[in-house]
């Protein structure tokens, strides 16, 4: 049985309950997991907030030795972690073996960006009675980073939260998804033995209901650092509210995906195939809305169920595979229910439209008007192309717009004029100019506008997450 970290060591939950992970695939149980109680997570936070001061004390070229030292461990771990992945993910295992290599680009990113992160000086004389005074900035820590965690990219996502808490002096606690923590376990597991200290790195089991509340409405949390949907990122929004707990929020997304009508048709149906069937469409910021100029829409549809016949679906451990399943068979009855409710709302199935448990085929979607709910807000997670016509670049926008998320976005077109008016009249955090609007690099800051979340992540800006700035004053000292 797998089991939590606290304070240093692996424990069960204190009044021993278990849940049983499965591989959404094939349904075997694969393992099992403590469901921790509130006591555990009380004495989680206890331990980290001690852990922390230690770990907070070590210098950072030493706690970079010690994170370098990590990623050296999970890349000669690699193909256990990746096989891990897959199996209780559902997730291709040439897609897992991806996730891991980003390990050493974010975690290494971290360390070198927290080196360069200088403070500034305000010189004396910059307003009257401050000519023999100097003032200077440092970072400090935040304290205990919550960071809840779901089950589509783990891993990327444990990289984007737990190195920056880590690299900055933080302790973090790791909240996984209940469907897939055992990767997750493993990290930190080699996180530990790479001389993270004691309580400075833990990782807690359960439900988000129950165990994920009791974390984040702890009044000793430094942040809470969470990606997820909206409605649980609204909830923890008004609990971390209560003690002031600040929040980066990374939530839901119904991206836009424009073709205007000079666009390039094969690059745009290639772009599809990565932007909206990876992870088996299971991805924040895939494109979920395809917006096509009428001129175009025949010959983008067509190719389009073309190329998705070529995909290869089935054992996610099978290096042949190239789209899993979902993550459980309730989320792919979720997907077959949004789809059978924009059918009844007027669309037609040309390709797929089939559940085989956790499995949902590739499913192109005909006749979608921007009036129907997932043409704005109904979020499909899964490998869904509903297709929606237009006729002018205001009425795309204004298609694109009409949705209350606003995370990423793409254009399509051959004229770079036409495709940065585009991007600069979308209202979401990144837009991609003729690719896909699934692009996250490490470096880049991700996060998205209305109510798709608050704050960014990446190399460039989240280490301001996860510090506080401190002001030092030099009174008179030039006097």
């Amino acid at each position: 049985m797998a089991k939590m970290i606290i304070g240093g060591k692996r424990v069960d939950s204190s009044d021993k309950a278990v849940i049983e992970v499965t591989n959404p695939a094939t349904g075997e149980v694969i393992d099992t997991v403590p469901a921790a109680t509130k006591t555990d997570v009380d004495r989680a936070v206890h331990e980290a907030i001690v852990g922390q001061k230690a770990w907070a004390r070590v210098p950072l070229h030493k706690r970079g030795d010690v994170l370098n030292t990590f990623v050296d461990l999970a890349l000669a771990h690699k193909e256990e972690l990746a096989r891990i992945l897959s199996m209780e993910t559902g997730k291709p295992i040439i897609e897992a073996r991806i996730e891991i290599d980003n390990i050493p680009t974010l975690f290494r990113g971290f360390v070198e960006k927290a080196k360069h992160l200088y403070g500034s000086v305000i010189p004396n004389g910059t307003e009257p009675g401050q000519e023999h005074t100097i003032q200077f900035t440092v970072r400090e820590p935040v304290g205990v980073v919550a960071c809840i965690i779901p089950f589509n990219f783990p891993c990327d996502l444990f990289d984007q939260k737990v190195a920056p808490s880590l690299i900055m002096g933080n302790a973090a606690i790791v909240k996984p998804s209940t469907d897939n923590p055992l990767t997750l376990i493993r990290l930190c597991e080699l996180l530990m033995e790479a001389g993270v200290p004691d309580g400075a790195i833990e990782i807690v089991t359960g439900r988000g209901s129950t165990v994920g509340s009791w974390l984040c409405s702890h009044p000793d949390l430094g942040l809470i650092s969470l990606t997820g949907s909206t409605s649980v990122g609204i909830e923890t929004a008004g609990v971390a509210a209560k003690h002031l707990t600040p929040c980066t929020l990374e939530l839901g997304g119904n991206d836009a995906f424009i073709i205007l009508e000079d666009a390039d048709v094969d690059l745009a149906v290639e772009e599809v195939m990565v932007g909206r069937m990876y992870n088996t469409g299971q991805v924040c910021c895939a494109s979920k809305r395809f917006i096509v100029h009428n001129s175009r829409k025949e010959e983008f549809t067509k190719k389009l169920v073309d190329r998705l016949g070529t995909l290869v679906q089935g054992d996610p451990r099978d290096e042949r595979t190239t789209i899993g399943c979902l993550i459980s068979e309730k989320a792919a009855i979720g997907v077959e229910e949004q789809v059978n409710k924009t059918v009844a709302q007027g669309a037609r199935i040309l390709l797929g439209g089939k559940r085989r448990g956790a499995f949902y085929d590739p499913t192109v979607l005909a006749d979608v008007r921007p009036e129907m709910d997932v043409a704005k807000d109904m979020e499909i997670f899964g490998p869904v192309v509903p297709i929606i016509g237009f006729e002018t670049t205001e009425e795309a926008v204004k298609i694109a717009n009409a949705s209350v998320f606003g995370l990423s976005g793409c254009v399509f077109s051959r004229n770079i004029n036409e495709a940065m008016k585009v991007a600069s009249y979308l209202e979401c955090g990144g837009v991609v100019i003729n690719g896909s609007s699934f692009f996250r690099s490490c470096e880049m800051p991700f996060g998205g506008y209305k109510m798709s979340g608050i704050g960014n992540e990446g190399i460039m800006c989240s280490l301001d997450e996860v510090t506080e700035t401190k002001t030092i004053v030099l009174k008179n000292v030039l006097t």
